[in-house]
């Protein structure tokens, strides 16, 4: 397995730069997600590792190796992408070991790799049908057998996932962590989806408009975020992000109700800032501040959506089975020791 390292690598189309100096070290055997919603360069990004897109500037390194300027097919990488790109004339056996045949491997070390292959996706079963005979998930796992029978020294994920259902991709996940743990292999995976981003990542690449905002383990950027991007993003529900002004005795945050939070604000901290809480960290109390929007009853959890005239609407997080009504009447209380400070002029944590 080999580590994969970019150097103050940027991408340009014409005089659009679309990737800003990203540097990055990826450890052997370690699966790194890229994550930030759909513009923000993490497919360009990817494309750019396996040689599909031209590195306009900087450099690409795999294990020893500078490959930014060799083809895909000198790389050691293997992809599969959102689509499956399964010939549909071939067996399954056939399209996992199709890439190895163009290459002019042997025909008994083409057989083993993909029985080998086969075995580690449970696909055992599947090897003599075509594609249009195979569920979603089994032709993606097909896709996944293709690049396991080349032998990569790293594979890189593009969205596999986004054309199944619900159902499924919760069960390819498990596929995928479980595959990373047998093949102790470098994997770099792009996704919009920061729930399969913290499910399986060992280090989490948060990417907007061409620019890396935070680089860290899941919980790491749940507990730690850097900056409101980061914030907002990770974490489902989102952090509750609500405009706040320093006052003596601490802060006040009319969303909240008005009422002043004693909580403790660092020297350096401006006037004007964000308040952030998750929802685990806002109950509901007595009192008519807000209005209950809508509740997500989920069983075990519920998801309920409030909101005060005028001001930012918030998601609290209620455990057990009782589910406030919309129109509803409650007062809200935070808890000042779960606090998150931002700057609300830049952005940035205030720490």
């Amino acid at each position: 397995m080999s580590g994969v390292e970019l150097s103050n690598v940027i991408k340009k189309y014409g005089e659009t730069q679309v990737i800003h100096g990203v540097n990055l070290q990826i450890d052997p055997g370690e699966f790194c997600v890229f994550v930030g919603p759909s513009g923000c360069g993490k497919s360009t990004l990817l494309r750019m590792i396996a040689g599909l897109e031209e590195t306009t500037s900087g450099q690409i390194q795999i294990g020893a190796r500078d490959v930014t300027r060799l083809d895909p097919a000198q790389r050691g990488v293997a992809m599969v992408f959102q689509t499956y790109a399964l010939y549909p004339h071939m067996t399954v056996a056939e399209n996992m070991g199709f890439g190895l045949k163009m290459n002019g491997h042997p025909k008994a070390e083409i057989a083993e790799k993909v029985a080998r292959a086969s075995e580690i996706l449970r696909l055992d079963d599947y090897l003599t049908r075509k594609p249009k005979a195979l569920s979603g998930g089994q032709r993606q796992r097909v896709a996944i057998g293709r690049a396991i029978v080349r032998g990569p020294e790293v594979f890189l994920f593009d969205e596999p996932l986004s054309n199944l259902d619900a159902e499924l991709r919760v069960e390819m996940r498990v596929e995928i962590a479980r595959l990373h743990r047998e093949l102790g292999a470098t994997m770099i995976y792009v996704t919009h989806d920061q729930v399969e981003a913290m499910t399986l990542a060992d280090k989490i690449v948060v990417l907007r408009a061409g620019r890396v905002e935070q680089v860290g383990a899941p919980l790491d950027l749940y507990r730690d975020p850097d900056n409101l991007f980061v914030a907002g993003f990770i974490g489902s529900p989102a952090m509750n992000l609500l405009p706040a002004t320093r006052t003596e005795g601490g802060l006040s945050v009319p969303a909240l109700g008005g009422a002043t939070i004693a909580a403790p604000i660092p020297g350096h901290a401006p006037d004007k800032l964000i308040a952030g809480f998750r929802p685990q960290d806002i109950a509901i109390t007595e009192g008519d501040s807000h209005t209950v929007e809508m509740t997500e009853a989920l069983g075990g959890v519920s998801y309920i959506h409030c909101a005060a005239p005028g001001q930012a609407k918030l998601v609290l997080e209620a455990r057990g089975t009782h589910v406030e009504r919309p129109g509803a009447r409650v007062g809200l209380t935070p808890d000042a020791s779960a606090l998150y400070l931002f700057d609300a002029e830049t952005g940035r944590r205030v720490r």
